[in-house]
């Protein structure tokens, strides 16, 4: 048997402290001149070059594995179950099997240290092997190649909401709180970035008269995205809500109180998700749902409830890609008089002409300018 490989990766430290920043030597003086000794500095405001992640450990990688983002550690896969995370939050991680067991697991140390991007190591939707060691009890070793994903930037460092999805739907309220275009358009973008389809869940038309929600919708429908008019309170669009879920891996994302967990109360009897009101103070939802979580539907697929979201940071989109996900630009980006115009400042531009004739929407080129101006939603 040949020797299996080994590679280097990065781990997080155990502890660390703060580096000193800013200019040391005044720094120093400050610290001297208050008659306070050198040496007798704060151990956390001691000058050090380690940063978060100055170790470096070998692990023992299975076939085929190479130095990377997400290395695989060689495991005994035939003392593993398979199984898919149905939630996760803190060191919980509940894990279903293919035969309908369920199991609470831990996560190996050994992934929780190694070096990732992302903010969470496992994550709902996510394929496993744990290793059992009671009958409802286990310990993640691996986590497996992800495809589909929704995520969004948190804290400087990529936070996937969930994994190994076909689709997200988009939920949006036409009232109460009131519709944030902007906040679509950046869950449009990342849903491109994840390779996962979008849809558009328009909730609470009962509180308005369906008339005055044709320009939006026809706006997202030109682009390729479904949009369903749905009342959870009046049980209005269920069967087409259905049949968009049906069969499908879907993440049900959104801002709190557009209604996600009361649609899927009402598609799904028996979830019982808590549901919250809209504040009459601020008019923006109160946070009910906590952790993203897997449920299967009964008429089948499987879908995914999240916590409301009301800023979307996208993650890794750079300014000059934005126009990229913005199909409506492609016709007019031609005209444009410079190859490396940014549809904001320069003049002859395609784009630009294209918005003053009414050929591309408005609100869409004002998502545009804030996700390539850096503008907050």
């Amino acid at each position: 048997m040949r020797d299996k490989q080994k590679i280097r990766v990065d781990f997080r430290k155990n502890r660390e402290k703060t580096t000193r920043l800013g200019n040391l030597a005044r720094q120093m003086g400050d610290e001297t001149a208050s008659d306070q000794p050198s040496d007798q500095l704060a151990g956390g405001e001691r000058i050090s070059g380690k940063g978060r992640l100055s170790r470096r450990r070998t692990i023992i990688a299975s076939d085929g594995a190479s130095a990377g983002d997400s290395p695989q550690r060689d495991i005994d896969v035939s003392k593993c179950l398979t199984g898919r995370v149905l939630s996760s939050a803190g060191l919980t991680t509940v894990v279903r099997c293919p035969d309908g067991r369920r199991f609470e697991c831990t996560i190996r140390k050994v992934l929780r240290t190694m070096s990732r991007n992302e903010r969470s190591i496992v994550i709902a939707g996510d394929e496993v092997l744990f290793l059992p060691n009671s009958p409802d009890k286990g310990v993640i070793e691996r986590v497996q190649p992800r495809r589909g994903v929704l995520g969004r930037g948190s804290q400087n460092r990529e936070h996937l909401l969930v994994a190994n999805i076909d689709q997200v739907a988009i939920v949006v309220s036409a009232e109460e709180p009131v519709i944030k275009p902007h906040l679509v358009d950046r869950f449009l973008v990342s849903a491109a970035k994840g390779n996962v389809a979008a849809v558009i869940f328009l909730n609470k038309i009962d509180l308005v008269d369906p008339a005055d929600l044709q320009n939006l919708c026809g706006i997202y429908a030109q682009l390729g995205n479904e949009v369903v008019l749905v009342s959870a309170e009046r049980r209005l669009g269920l069967d087409r809500l259905r049949a968009v879920l049906r069969n499908r891996q879907t993440v049900v994302a959104g801002q709190s109180g557009v209604g996600k967990s009361s649609l899927l109360n009402v598609i799904q009897p028996g979830l019982s998700l808590p549901t919250g009101e809209v504040s009459d103070w601020t008019k923006k939802g109160k946070h009910t749902t906590r952790n993203a979580v897997l449920y299967e539907l009964d008429f089948g697929g499987w879908v995914v409830d999240t916590p409301g979201i009301r800023q979307m940071e996208l993650w890794d989109v750079h300014p000059e890609e934005v126009e990229g996900y913005f199909v409506e630009f492609r016709p007019f980006v031609r005209f444009c008089k410079f190859p490396n115009c940014s549809h904001v400042h320069e003049s002859d531009c395609g784009v630009q002409s294209a918005v003053a004739r009414g050929l591309i929407s408005t609100m869409r080129y004002e998502s545009y300018r804030k996700l390539t101006l850096g503008d907050g939603e």
